[in-house]
């Protein structure tokens, strides 16, 4: 579960960055890479929100404990 834990959270932060990107220089990472609206871009975006969900039962688990 360890291992599990460390890559969502790599791509948690891959996408904190990507947002961070659009926010301050209004300049999509993925999408410049990718090609927007590209299916490599979807698939990106949905690895990216999938582990921010698992990230929130990391989250909760941890409190529980």
């Amino acid at each position: 579960m360890e291992t599990l834990q460390k890559v969502c959270l790599v791509f948690t932060i891959i996408g904190a960055i990507v947002w961070g990107l659009i926010g301050l220089f209004d300049f999509n990472l993925v999408a410049y890479i990718f090609g927007e609206g590209s299916i490599i871009a979807r698939i990106i975006y949905t690895i990216v929100g999938i582990t921010g969900l698992i990230n929130i039962g990391i989250l909760f688990n941890r409190i529980e404990d």
